[in-house]
């Protein structure tokens, strides 16, 4: 099967990641500067590195839809910038999934491919896609909704270890991004991690930076631009989340009606 995923980053790579195991072609679109926080589980990072191992699977940037097959036929996901994803209306999917991820849907359509899946709230089953994948952790997570929308964003990240809130790093003010840390470090609590706008940004926890964005972007104040989390463990820092997969998981059975 032909799919195509609107967005790479570390939720639309868990979802390419799980279709790519199964066999299906995986041809996936981002912006010219993607802000993916979490980029070493992002297919997004072949954007501005050429190319993005995750786990088993490598994306690779493409230029058109005739590299793109190309990638894919070699067993690689293909990632392309494109912001409207115009390339649908070439490559022609079986399945069409929006997870941008920006909590409205940006353009997406039901009749835009034989099956379209809306990924997390601004999307409405029966409306503009035939089917959501609910994104809120808890109970919930991954379960297809096939009349409906996804629970509406509360603006507060999901609870891992006990924390919510203070996991995420934001910008300080406007401007370029300057990290002080990587991805894999530990960090106590009132580190300076980055310097955004030549504004300070401290963490508000102590744990291992799992996600932070690439040095050079330009971000707004108060944009998440890192992620900490408490259990320290590098390994997460490097593989796809449960959440991640569970949302993937739930993708595979709205399209093929079963896990």
């Amino acid at each position: 099967m032909k799919i195509l995923i609107k967005g790479a980053g570390d939720l639309a790579t868990g979802i390419a990641y799980e279709f790519w195991l199964a066999g299906h072609q995986v041809l996936m679109t981002d912006i010219e500067i993607p802000l993916a926080v979490r980029r070493t589980v992002s297919f997004s990072r072949a954007v501005y590195e050429g190319e993005a191992q995750v786990e088993q699977a490598k994306g690779v940037l493409v230029r058109n839809l005739e590299e793109a097959l190309r990638t894919m036929q070699a067993g690689g996901i293909a990632v392309i910038v494109d912001e409207q994803a115009k390339i649908r209306e070439e490559y022609r999917p079986d399945i069409l999934i929006d997870s941008i991820m920006a909590k409205r849907n940006l353009g997406t359509r039901i009749g835009d491919a034989p099956v379209v899946i809306g990924i997390g709230p601004g999307f409405t089953a029966g409306l503009d896609c035939h089917y959501v994948i609910e994104t809120q952790r808890g109970p919930s997570l991954g379960q297809v909704i096939r009349e409906g929308s996804a629970i509406p964003n509360t603006g507060i990240p999901g609870e891992i270890a006990g924390y919510t809130i203070e996991r995420l790093i934001r910008a300080s003010a406007s401007g370029v991004i300057e990290p002080q840390v990587r991805i894999g470090d530990l960090v106590k609590k009132g580190q300076l991690v980055a310097v955004t706008g030549g504004v300070p940004v401290y963490a508000q926890m102590s744990g291992i930076v799992r996600g932070m964005l690439q040095e050079g972007v330009q971000v707004e104040k108060g944009l998440k631009i890192g992620d900490i989390d408490a259990r320290e463990k590098k390994e997460y820092c490097v593989t796809i989340s449960d959440k991640a997969r569970k949302i993937g998981r739930g993708a595979m059975e709205a399209a093929f009606g079963k896990d």
